[in-house]
């Protein structure tokens, strides 16, 4: 998951993650139009991996180019100067990009997490730490793979909640496949992961803490899909298309009919033993945009001064 850095000032342009995320060539060979997409390369991206396998963009006259990026804040440049067409990632790339007025655009919802259950992340600590409860986070050395970003908001939140400082919490950046290391090391004293890392953790002995974004809030919105503001007015044929295909798309990875292709997506663009593919927990995909939920997080976030003041949402969601 994770796999690498890209640079803050764009995304770097070398090609599919996967020879198998284009269309088929005798699809290609007619006039699909090409489109290039910024995503992280975690699990969640199998969504949009197998939906391209499937012919779901085909179908909508596209052939989509998937390139790896570090979250959605790094492909903002890219999409400014047009380098990409559309974006995946977190809110807060979309938040910010708003804050500076450089009209950048939410379209649509990607993934979310989940109201109750099993969620797809949580804080696990070292069991040398004696860390039992969010509170105990106050004063303790707390990984999340990118600050000032939902992660460490969210901990914030469950940590305030308990009875506990967040402002004492010592937030370190480390990606997550490096935290389980750095945990059983003792460079930190908890880890924020999703799956597999999460059954890894608490399967060698560490502690679960809490599920941050089902204490804060439940079924947070965790990626968006992001475009600019000018290219929904000047190419609004493109937007309407990718839209539709993105929502076929979504529909179809989250029909537990097509689970066994969305875990294939998996094996085919992340190097994850076949039975971690098998078993990590996804997310909740879905289209519609929950404004409630990125009115929630940016409420937080201007909180704990993660953002000075509050993206403007009517302006900022542009959903069709």
């Amino acid at each position: 998951m994770a796999l690498g850095l890209i640079a803050a000032a764009a995304i770097a342009l070398t090609g599919c993650t996967d020879s198998d995320a284009s269309a088929p060539s005798e699809q290609t060979s007619g006039d699909l139009r090409k489109v290039r997409v910024a995503a992280l390369p975690i699990t969640e991206t199998a969504a949009l991996w197998g939906g391209i396998k499937a012919g779901l963009f085909a179908e909508r006259g596209l052939q989509v180019e998937v390139l790896p990026a570090q979250g959605g804040a790094q492909a903002i440049p890219a999409l400014l100067n047009g380098d990409i067409d559309f974006a995946i990632g977190q809110p807060f790339g979309a938040f910010r990009a708003d804050l500076s007025d450089l009209g950048v655009v939410i379209i649509g919802n990607y993934a979310s997490s989940y109201a109750d259950g099993d969620d797809i992340n949580a804080v696990v600590a070292s069991a040398k730490s004696g860390i039992r409860r969010p509170a105990d986070l106050a004063g303790r050395r707390v990984s999340v793979n990118s600050l000032g970003a939902a992660g460490d908001v969210t901990i914030m939140a469950a940590v305030e909640r308990d009875g506990g400082d967040p402002s004492k919490i010592k937030f370190v950046e480390v990606a997550f496949p490096d935290a389980p290391a750095q945990l059983a090391a003792g460079n930190i004293d908890a880890a924020w992961v999703p799956e597999p890392f999460v059954t890894q953790l608490r399967s060698r002995g560490d502690t679960f803490v809490v599920a941050p974004y089902q204490a804060v809030v439940p079924g947070l919105t965790t990626l968006t899909t992001i475009t600019t503001a000018d290219r929904t007015e000047k190419d609004a044929k493109l937007v309407e298309d990718f839209s539709a295909a993105m929502k076929r798309t979504l529909e179809w990875a989250g029909d537990p009919a097509n689970e066994t292709a969305v875990r294939q997506a998996i094996k085919d663009n992340l190097q994850l033993p076949p039975p971690v593919a098998d078993s990590v927990r996804l997310p909740a995909f879905g289209w519609q945009v929950d404004r409630s939920s990125l009115q929630r997080l940016a409420e937080l976030a201007q909180k704990y001064r993660v953002l000075d003041r509050q993206p403007d949402l009517d302006r900022l969601v542009r959903q069709r």
